[in-house]
């Protein structure tokens, strides 16, 4: 069972990513399996300026929430950028990167989804 610190890690980044569009969010538990962190985040945009917005939201909210981000990768490029929150890692894809490396696919088997559809707003446009 994830502690209640981490659900309010993930539900800031799940509302953060929200704010800036993010697609298809998938939240894994993979404590047991998992020497690197407990839940993993995914996520992805269409475009590479969209990634690169979303992971600034997630790291500008983490930390206003008072979670700071410990390491990140792939700013440079916003084709697939790593927020590492110690027990939260987020992933942020452009959308052919994801489908390309099939993330979640390899880690949902070690783990368990945790539901967030509470914190995704689904808007109308």
């Amino acid at each position: 069972m994830i502690e209640t610190t981490m659900m309010k890690m993930l539900e800031v980044a799940v509302k953060a990513g929200g704010q800036k569009r993010a697609e298809d969010l998938v939240a894994l538990d993979i404590h047991e399996t998992s020497i690197f962190t407990d839940v993993m985040l995914i996520m992805d945009a269409p475009s590479n300026r969209q990634v690169l917005a979303i992971a600034q939201e997630i790291m500008d909210q983490m930390k206003e929430a008072g979670f700071e981000v410990h390491q990140h990768e792939g700013r440079d490029s916003g084709e697939w950028v790593v927020l590492d929150f110690g027990d939260l890692t987020v992933h942020v894809f452009k959308q052919e990167i994801r489908h390309f490396y099939g993330l979640e696919q390899l880690w949902s088997e070690q783990g368990e989804e945790i539901d967030i559809t509470d914190w995704i707003i689904e808007e109308d446009f």
